[in-house]
Formats: C-alpha cells, sequence, structure tokens
C-alpha cells in the first residue's frame, strides 16, 4: 500500500472537499491517502520543503515550486468581486506605515499588499489570530481569509478589498487567483494521474 499525504487548509471548502477521501468513502486500489489540515502559510512553508506529495498553496508561491510540483485541475480558488479584505477598526485612520497582520509572507494577498502599501508594517501570524490582533490593538489593521471575511466584529470595517489591489494591478478583466493544489512531480505519472481523478 502506498501512501499519498494530502494537504489542504481547515476552511469549510477544502474541508468539504477531502471529507469522503478522510473518511474513506472513496478511494484508490493500493493507496492510503492521509489528509492533513494546515493553514495557508504552513502548507506554502511545506511545499517549499517539499513535504507533501498533494498540496494546497497559494498561486504567489507556485513561481517558486513549479519545478518540484505541478498544478491539479481541480480544486483552485479564484474570487472575482470578493476575497480577503483589509480591515481596521471603525473610524480608525491608517498612517501610510500602518502596521499589519497577513497570514503570511508567501500567500497571494501578502504578495498584492506589499505591492499596494510598500510601507506598511507587517506581522505575520495565523489567519485564525487577525482578527483579535486588530480589535485588541496589537496592529492597526489585518488581512481576513477564508470564513472571517463573513464573520468579522461590527467594531471592524472594511479600509480595501484585496480584489480591488488586484484590479488595479491586472486591469480588472481576470478573475484573482488565490490557490491550488499542486502534486509533486516526482510522484510517477500513472499514480499522479489516479490520484488527480
Amino acid at each position: 500500500m502506498i501512501k499519498v499525504n494530502v494537504a489542504h487548509s481547515p476552511d469549510a471548502d477544502d474541508i468539504f472537499m477531502y471529507y469522503a477521501i478522510r473518511f474513506g468513502w472513496v478511494g484508490l486500489d493500493g493507496v492510503r491517502f492521509d489528509n492533513i489540515a494546515l493553514d495557508i502559510e504552513t502548507l506554502n512553508e511545506g511545499a517549499l520543503k517539499n513535504e507533501y506529495e498533494v498540496c494546497a498553496i497559494s498561486f504567489a508561491l507556485y513561481p517558486k515550486i513549479r519545478d518540484e510540483y505541478a498544478l491539479l485541475r481541480t480544486a483552485m480558488s479564484f474570487g472575482e468581486g470578493y476575497g480577503p479584505k483589509l480591515v481596521k477598526l471603525k473610524d480608525k485612520k491608517l498612517k501610510r506605515n500602518f502596521k499589519v497582520a497577513l497570514s503570511g509572507a508567501t500567500t497571494t494577498n501578502a504578495m498584492l499588499f506589499r505591492m499596494a502599501y510598500p510601507e506598511a508594517r507587517i506581522s505575520y501570524m495565523n489567519f485564525l489570530e487577525i482578527e483579535q490582533a486588530v480589535l485588541d490593538g496589537t496592529v492597526d489593521a489585518g488581512v481576513l481569509i477564508h470564513e472571517a471575511i463573513l464573520t468579522y466584529s461590527d467594531k471592524l470595517e472594511v479600509e480595501r478589498e484585496v480584489w480591488d489591489i488586484w484590479v488595479e494591478f491586472s486591469g480588472g478583466d481576470l478573475p484573482l487567483p488565490l490557490g491550488g493544489m499542486a502534486i509533486r512531480r516526482s510522484m510517477p505519472l500513472v499514480r499522479a494521474i489516479k490520484c488527480e481523478e
């Protein structure tokens, strides 16, 4: 039996996609899938170290790992008119060098954020801690991802959508590429094709 590590994020859509694999309702003869749920920055760092056979990644990371991983045709995440949000306390004015919390240095939203706000002082933390860091004043603002973009405190307001940053840089004709699943190129081709199916 061959073991294949499938690493994905703990957000609801990823959990839903891998639910049947996790509980053994679907499978592949001769292959055991081990399902690992980790935050996106940990997944990106793992992909940089070639730790997983199949791994969710931020699209911004892909140029750095393209020799080791190929993108799968499935499980891609694109935003059109929505996506990560830069939030701050209501009525707070942000200075040019405001302190901001991001979910990781290798994420797509971090790449776009750094392009739009080159003078901001960035603090990286787990995406689950960002909202509270803004609320308690540890940072001036934070970029929320996953379900947090829908459920944030009413004490916060959106300063800017990462989608708007994307439109500014891309010209607005393309969806925002957030993330996807990558498979290790060293996996034998037949097994890789079966895993993707």
